[in-house]
């Protein structure tokens, strides 16, 4: 299977030098599942995007320092792309700004999260589960780096799961859009240094919760696995 990684962190600090991209990062954890799949990245924060939306048999969008309302040329046309994929029906999965971007894209509305940053380990609570999220988990801890969040969905999205500090934590639309708002990609350390880098901007009790938080373990590893199995679904 051929995977497009979309890579929308366009982040240029030393946080994002000193580690891998998003596009290794998202490698690595499908790599773990399928390691015979091919995956490429494709940096549509530079407005590169696939030639045709059939190009590839699955989509990942990434996380992004960037808000989805920014009216920039490269987001502007992702919400486009995101459309196609839409109305093609090819699997796509959002991760944070790809969550949101989709939600945005699709006629949802996304705007700054009244509770602040959402940093460190938060729990997802799943009250619904399709067919791909097998073994069904009722909660899964996955990393967290927001101020932003979907609060509205689209109308045909169907919320999965919520967590304390984002009610849509996980939203699908039919067998063709599989999101979270959290980041099954991200590793130990690059969490540990970005609490530090966001420590100056972010509230002082979510910068203490996060560090408190990011203690104990995250398991985007069994997120991974249910996106393998979103992607190789029949349709």
């Amino acid at each position: 299977m051929r995977i497009a990684i979309l890579l929308a962190d366009n982040d240029d600090t030393d946080l994002s030098r000193n580690h891998p991209d998003d596009g290794e990062k998202f490698r690595a954890l499908l790599g773990r599942h399928r390691p015979d799949w091919i995956y490429e990245s494709v940096p549509v924060k530079d407005d590169v995007f696939p030639d045709s939306a059939s190009d590839y048999q699955g989509y990942v969008i990434t996380g992004s320092p960037s808000s989805v309302n920014d009216d920039v040329a490269w987001i502007i046309r992702l919400k486009e792309f995101i459309r196609e994929l839409d109305r093609l029906k090819i699997p796509t999965v959002g991760a944070c700004f790809g969550h949101q971007a989709i939600a945005a894209a699709l006629g949802g509305r996304v705007g700054s999260n009244p509770d602040g940053w959402g940093l460190g380990i938060e729990p997802t609570r799943f009250m619904r589960h399709t067919r791909w999220m097998d073994p069904p988990h009722a909660e899964l801890k996955l990393y967290s780096a927001h101020k932003e969040q979907v609060l509205e969905l689209p109308d045909d999205a169907t919320v999965l799961g919520s967590s304390p500090i984002a009610p849509v934590g996980a939203f699908a639309i039919g067998q063709h859009i599989f999101t979270t708002q959290h980041h099954p990609e991200i590793t130990p350390g690059y969490m540990s240094d970005l609490v530090q880098v966001v420590a100056d901007i972010a509230e002082p009790e979510a910068v203490d919760k996060a560090r408190e938080t990011i203690k104990g373990s995250d398991q985007g590893d069994d997120f991974a696995g249910w996106m393998v199995r979103f992607f190789e679904l029949p349709r």
